[in-house]
């Protein structure tokens, strides 16, 4: 029996933990676009942001059992998603986020971004950054951390928080700058 339009989420959950593959499936079904825009947004390419979909789902189904719904199920399955690209993230080696700048030479400049952009472009110019500045981008712009929790999320300072987004914004200026020629 396929799983109906009009089933709650806590349903949906209850089904899941009971280990029913079509409730499975309509979770998958229902919310893996959205995780997987996030996927994109943190990763390098197309390849890995499905790598790091399945890997939110592993970890979405082995955690179910400690949802509550006390808040949003799907902030929570964002959170799951966001969280697992930054695990991944972390573990590359080769572009590290330990890199600062004299902030003091930033106050004052503003950034302004071409607003024509369609989301799956914008997509592709945020792939093409470096990880610590995708990274710091995607949780400063996108996800609405500050700089403080960015730190504390990544392990840096306040400071390399800044100065990464401050280079993500002038690397992407940048390449609008390219796209505009």
């Amino acid at each position: 029996m396929p799983i109906g339009k009009d089933i709650t989420e806590k349903e949906l959950v209850n089904k899941c933990l009971r280990g029913e593959p079509l409730a499975q499936k309509s979770l998958y079904d229902q919310y893996s676009p959205v995780m997987y825009s996030i996927c994109m947004r943190y990763a390098k390419n197309a390849e890995n942001a499905r790598d790091l979909l399945q890997e939110s789902f592993i970890k979405v189904f082995e955690g179910l059992k400690y949802f509550r719904f006390q808040g949003s199920f799907e902030g929570w399955l964002k959170r799951v998603a966001v969280n697992t690209c930054l695990d991944f993230n972390k573990k590359l080696k080769s572009e590290p986020y330990n890199e600062e700048l004299d902030l003091h030479a930033q106050i004052g400049q503003q950034e302004t971004m071409n607003t024509g952009l369609q989301a799956k472009d914008l997509i592709h110019l945020l792939q093409k950054l470096p990880v610590g500045y995708r990274t710091v981008f995607n949780l400063y712009a996108i996800e609405g951390y500050s700089h403080s929790e960015i730190a504390d999320s990544l392990g840096i300072s306040d400071n390399t928080s800044k100065t990464q987004l401050f280079k993500a914004r002038k690397l992407l200026q940048a390449m609008l700058a390219e796209l505009e020629k």
